[in-house]
């Protein structure tokens, strides 16, 4: 059973690098760019479908759009300069707890 957190933790990670990758591609289009982004989108979605064996699927998916959502936001924010504000900072410790929930009665 903890080999499909693991699992899932490691789609968390590939949904993040992905999600930022689809930005860098309106910045800095090429083929290879494009078939990075694609290839993470395969492999994204293998890690959710194998960490789904052994966690609920609502379960599994809440935590990896959960958490895929809080890296984005904070990557984008690092790296492409997006804006922070504290109502954001705020939504995305409620987006930490309900996760943090959700893994505490599975």
């Amino acid at each position: 059973m903890a080999s499909h957190w693991l699992i899932l933790a490691l789609a968390v990670v590939t949904e993040i690098i992905w999600a930022l990758s689809l930005k860098y591609v309106q910045l800095h289009p090429s083929p290879w760019v494009v078939a990075g982004s694609i290839a993470l989108s395969f492999v994204n979605m293998a890690l959710l479908s194998f960490a789904m064996r052994g966690i609920p699927a609502g379960t599994a998916y809440a935590i990896w759009t959960g958490l895929g959502a809080i890296g984005v936001t904070i990557g984008s924010i690092i790296w492409f300069g997006d804006g922070m504000s504290a109502a954001r900072l705020f939504f995305l410790a409620l987006i930490v707890g309900g996760v943090v929930g959700l893994k505490a009665v599975s």
